[in-house]
């Protein structure tokens, strides 16, 4: 940073932090003359421009250069929602390379078997927001359960079970759908296996979990298990309400 309070940073770092390229690819794509700042091609992917005011575009379609990267992703069963393991692969074993070394992490945990919407980013203070039960967040899963939920399942869900442990949840949302052998359940936390242990606790076990929605968040109907995209600028805007 200078004494104007610019953020300057080099071109190439800049559009490689996004996870688009790798700083190899970037320096093709200057050398193509496809990179342009400001309108003004760029000559060498050494050149800095401050983050906070330079417009970058590549083959003419404007790059979100953002100081965090937010990812979502549709999680498919068999992965884990960790940032590494030691033995099982794990959700950021999906993204490419230059994506990986921003340091991103999984807002939230779904389990292994579990699948649907899951957030990935770098930035912690959003996090926090969406995981504090006192922001009242709602996540929303479809759950396929053995038998069926009933309105008795309703009312217990409703006025907040205290599990067998003596866990005690917040009231949740949970809506029968069809026959009742699956259901929609929203919650506002996140407790260790929360909605296997509700529903069980029920006498439904759960046998699929899946979930659709994470506060304004919405799974993409277009990505299919394991495909991932950046968040759009209005679903950005939408996050930090």
């Amino acid at each position: 940073m200078n004494d104007g309070g610019e953020r300057m940073e080099r071109i190439d770092k800049l559009l490689s932090a996004t996870g688009r390229w790798s700083r190899k690819e970037v320096k093709e794509l200057v050398r193509q003359g496809r990179v342009l700042a400001d309108g003004r091609t760029v000559q060498k992917p050494e050149e800095k421009a401050d983050l906070a005011a330079v417009c970058l575009t590549v083959d003419g379609a404007e790059v979100d250069c953002a100081p965090f990267v937010y990812v979502m992703l549709y999680k498919p069963a068999g992965l884990l929602s960790a940032t590494e393991d030691k033995n099982q692969p794990t959700v950021l074993d999906l993204l490419p390379p230059e994506l990986k070394k921003r340091g991103l992490f999984p807002v939230g945990r779904l389990d292994k078997d579990t699948t649907g919407l899951l957030l990935l980013t770098d930035d912690g203070a959003l996090a926090h927001e969406l995981l504090s039960p006192k922001k009242h967040v709602d996540k929303v899963y479809r759950a396929e359960v053995e038998g069926r939920v009933d309105g008795r399942d309703v009312a217990a869900l409703a006025a907040g079970l205290v599990l067998g442990d003596g866990t005690v949840c917040l009231p949740a949302g949970l809506e029968p759908l069809g026959d009742g052998s699956a259901c929609l359940v929203t919650l506002r936390e996140g407790k260790y296996h929360q909605v296997k242990r509700m529903l069980a606790a029920r006498g439904k076990p759960v046998r699929a979990l899946h979930r659709l929605r994470m506060g304004p968040l919405t799974l993409d109907g277009g990505l299919k298990p394991g495909q991932w995209r950046f968040l759009t600028p209005r679903e950005r805007a939408e996050l930090r309400g």
